[in-house]
């Protein structure tokens, strides 16, 4: 009698990843070409809208060279006119001093804000409110804003009169200039920073609380040992996009002004370059401007990310 040899079904062998008789194990689908193809209008906005216009601000840095003329090289000449330029150091002067005091008023109060939310209340509609001021655009805010302060008409102004106190407050007071525009600035933005500092803060394990209150620790000793350790990777990159964006300030700026040059004391970088680039049309000069504010926002994104642990998290 013979004994009765197994067959083994060609196609379940195949659905269990065994070979066949006709063929090897199925290939695994290759989804790379699909990604590429999703990836692909990222990668030529970026060559198109970046790239490309940082080498040719790059070369245009080395050349003298206007809309009225092609451009010529002249080696770094541009970059030796920035040593002894008084007006380059005074607008990185004065936006220094707007990133300082923009930075740390917006970033304590969205602390603030953000801790409240977090341990107070969790409501759509304050979260809802607190972001109406960033979708307002910049250029309304800064018409805004100059209403509000004028000297003769302005409600603010209105309100200090009454109150007795003697002073103007005024987008044309060498004093008063640049703190109004960095602090209208943190009006705008603080409520997006905060909801930033909030989504992170969420992240951060509820029984952490719980077992600090067992303890008997307040919600200040909380909020300095366990919520700021462990939100610092979201702080980090809170501040970094701050510290960028500060740099970038201009429309409030050529906004309250009413299309006037702006005081020396508020003649940020980024206006200094377009002062350059289109009222002189020193387009050389102005991309070498560019170019060093390229290399300073770098080193200072680095010293942050370096300083503040970024890529290290206390909740792995």
């Amino acid at each position: 009698m013979h004994a009765v040899e197994p067959r083994l079904d060609a196609g379940a062998g195949r659905r269990a990843g065994l070979p066949g008789r006709r063929g090897g194990p199925r290939k695994r689908r290759d989804d790379r070409l699909v990604g590429w193809l999703f990836l692909l209008p990222v990668i030529v906005g970026f060559l198109v809208f970046y790239a490309y216009p940082t080498v040719r601000g790059v070369w245009y840095s080395f050349t003298d060279y206007s809309l009225l003329n092609d451009p010529s090289y002249v080696g770094a000449d541009n970059y030796k006119k920035l040593i002894t330029d008084d007006q380059f150091w005074n607008a990185l002067k004065v936006t220094g001093y707007y990133v300082v005091v923009n930075i740390v008023s917006q970033t304590v109060v969205a602390l603030g804000l953000a801790a409240l939310m977090h341990r107070l209340t969790r409501s759509i509609v304050l979260r809802a409110a607190l972001l109406v001021p960033w979708l307002v655009p910049n250029v309304t805010i800064g018409l805004l804003w100059a209403w509000l302060l004028d000297p003769d008409l302005g409600f603010v102004n209105h309100l200090l009169d009454l109150a007795g106190l003697d002073t103007t407050l005024s987008f044309n007071s060498p004093t008063w200039a640049m703190p109004l525009v960095a602090l209208v600035n943190s009006w705008a933005y603080t409520g997006y920073t905060a909801l930033l500092l909030y989504a992170g803060m969420l992240q951060i394990p509820q029984h952490l609380y719980e077992g600090a209150a067992i303890d008997g620790a307040g919600e200040l000793r909380m909020f300095r040992s366990i919520t700021l350790p462990l939100l610092r990777p979201i702080l980090a990159l809170v501040l970094v996009v701050s510290l960028i964006g500060s740099f970038q300030i201009f429309d409030t700026v050529a906004v309250v002004y009413g299309g006037k040059p702006p005081i020396p004391e508020t003649r940020v970088i980024y206006y200094y370059i377009y002062q350059q680039a289109f009222t002189y049309f020193h387009m050389g000069y102005a991309a070498a401007v560019a170019m060093v504010l390229v290399v300073i926002l770098g080193v200072l994104t680095a010293v942050q990310m370096r300083m503040l642990r970024a890529s290290r998290s206390d909740l792995g």
